[in-house]
């Protein structure tokens, strides 16, 4: 049977016709539920993560006021426009391990909104009575946080334009649009709504809540003062492995599921969140589908801690590293057992140490599942994506391991070699000669600094907005680094890589 058009009409057939038992939405959509999310940056994360977790409220629990409305703000988000609204805003979760796989019709994005299309309809939206969070996945350079001085760079350009009253209407940032949707229900005498950040950074709420303020101040300060008495942020650490979906993918689905989607998301079993719950104007029962609603942001950030060093970090120390030996897949670069036996000792030298204990949380089981997770072969997860952005990635992944690691006196000689990997990586020829693009809204500053540097990390180090002078001012630090960013570009990562591993 010719493979099924992915759209509302089909749903029934889909579900019928695959003998692989297709799940599919089976509650009322579009005018039958509220929208009660607005969702900035619908990208392959979210509709792995987040949607997935409200359509399965949907679906099990009949929740019908948290719908989601997707927005996107950026020229490229036309893509994702067009496909989900030829495709009724529905897609699947196409979910792959070595076990097996799986496909299920998501269907809780009920709408879309392209802001270049129509901005005001956009801070309508979020205006909305029936609008109760606004979440948001806009990568770490969509909060114009600088990690040096933890302030918003207002003098940014997209953030000095929304700044300026004359373009109140026409916003081009996020906080430009928050700040007007928010100011239009505090003249509506409506509450504020929550705004929920699902972006894998530490603190990620409270950063949301500092840059916004900032950006508020600016403007009103009377705004801004309602915001920090009524607002809520919460903080969250979120996980899921999510590839970018290859035209392979695509075949998969059409050959496995008989489903033709133009934009199906690929992604592991693996699902975690925990967040705190801090809302301020209602939330959907999330605890009901898996999700630790936590009342502490203390257990929050202890949680995120252990994920962001141990799982992200580990990305990042196989991701550059991978790329520079000519690696092509997260998967390869784990069946190498010479990366596998540094990332495992890495996580248990290193980085385990200066964790704390939480209650019932297993570290070692933890260690462990990131191993199998990076090993699935099904993901076919690309180092490209894995180190894109690093400037927003290796500051917060792996410096800080670094940093504690100084202050107590601990190992780190992995970690040392993960960063010299990256620093080395920025000059986008790995060991064989051949070029790569580098991904990174700091590639300019980066590369420049790169070349001028050399083998010597201080050019690099001398960049505030990323590194600390606890780094620049430690002798050992900057001789283990120099060491390794000498040894990579002489020798290459696999000739370097053994005198890492004990």
């Amino acid at each position: 049977m010719a493979p099924l058009k992915l759209n509302s009409k089909n749903l029934s057939q889909i579900s019928a016709a695959s003998e692989a038992q297709v799940k599919v939405p089976s509650y009322q959509r579009d005018g039958a539920v509220k929208e009660g999310i607005v969702h900035i940056g619908v990208g392959g994360f979210h509709r792995a993560h987040l949607a997935v977790y409200i359509d399965q409220l949907m679906q099990k629990h009949g929740t019908a006021d948290y719908a989601i409305c997707g927005v996107g703000l950026q020229p490229f988000d036309v893509a994702m426009r067009d496909v989900l609204r030829s495709q009724d805003h529905l897609y699947t979760v196409f979910e792959r391990s070595a076990k097996g796989s799986s496909a299920h019709v998501i269907g809780s994005i009920n709408s879309y909104l392209f802001a270049p299309d129509d901005r005001e309809a956009v801070i309508a939206k979020m205006a909305h009575p029936d609008t109760h969070i606004v979440s948001l996945t806009i990568t770490e350079s969509g909060y114009y946080y600088n990690e040096n001085t933890h302030e918003l760079q207002s003098e940014h350009p997209d953030i000095q334009f929304d700044l300026d009253p004359a373009n109140k209407k026409a916003p081009r940032t996020t906080f430009g649009f928050l700040y007007a949707a928010l100011e239009r229900r505090h003249q509506q005498g409506l509450k504020p709504f929550t705004v929920m950040s699902c972006d894998n950074m530490q603190k990620n709420g409270s950063i949301s809540r500092h840059m916004l303020v900032s950006f508020a101040r600016r403007r009103n300060p009377e705004v801004a003062k309602w915001i920090t008495e009524q607002g809520a942020f919460p903080n969250s650490m979120v996980d899921r492995i999510t590839p970018q979906t290859s035209a392979t993918d695509k075949t998969a689905l059409k050959d496995n599921f008989g489903i033709e989607d133009a934009w199906p998301v690929v992604t592991e079993p693996f699902m975690q969140w925990v967040i705190e719950d801090q809302f301020s104007d209602g939330r959907p029962p999330l605890e009901k589908v898996g999700v630790q609603v936590v009342k502490n942001v203390h257990v929050v950030e202890q949680f995120e801690k252990h994920k962001l060093r141990l799982l992200n970090g580990s990305h990042s120390a196989l991701g550059y590293p991978g790329q520079l030996a000519g690696f092509k897949y997260v998967h390869q670069v784990m069946e190498n057992p010479l990366f596998r036996r540094f990332m495992a000792q890495m996580m248990q030298e290193e980085v385990k140490p200066l964790l704390p204990e939480i209650p019932g949380f297993n570290i070692d089981e933890y260690c462990n599942t990131v191993i199998e997770r990076f090993s699935n072969p099904t993901i076919m997860d690309q180092l490209p994506r894995i180190c894109l952005n690093g400037s927003g990635k290796v500051p917060q992944f792996i410096m800080p391991s670094i940093a504690e690691a100084i202050w107590v006196t601990g190992p780190f000689r992995r970690l040392c070699f993960s960063t010299a990997a990256w620093f080395c990586y920025i000059n986008g020829v790995d060991d064989s000669g051949k070029t790569f693009e580098i991904d990174d809204p700091m590639r300019e500053e980066l590369q420049a600094k790169a070349r001028a540097g050399g083998t010597n990390p201080a050019e690099l180090l001398s960049i505030k907005s990323l590194f600390g002078d606890d780094l620049r001012g430690d002798k050992r630090f900057i001789r283990e680094i120099t060491t390794a960013m000498e040894d990579i570009t002489r020798d290459g990562i696999m000739k370097t890589l053994p005198k890492y591993i004990d």
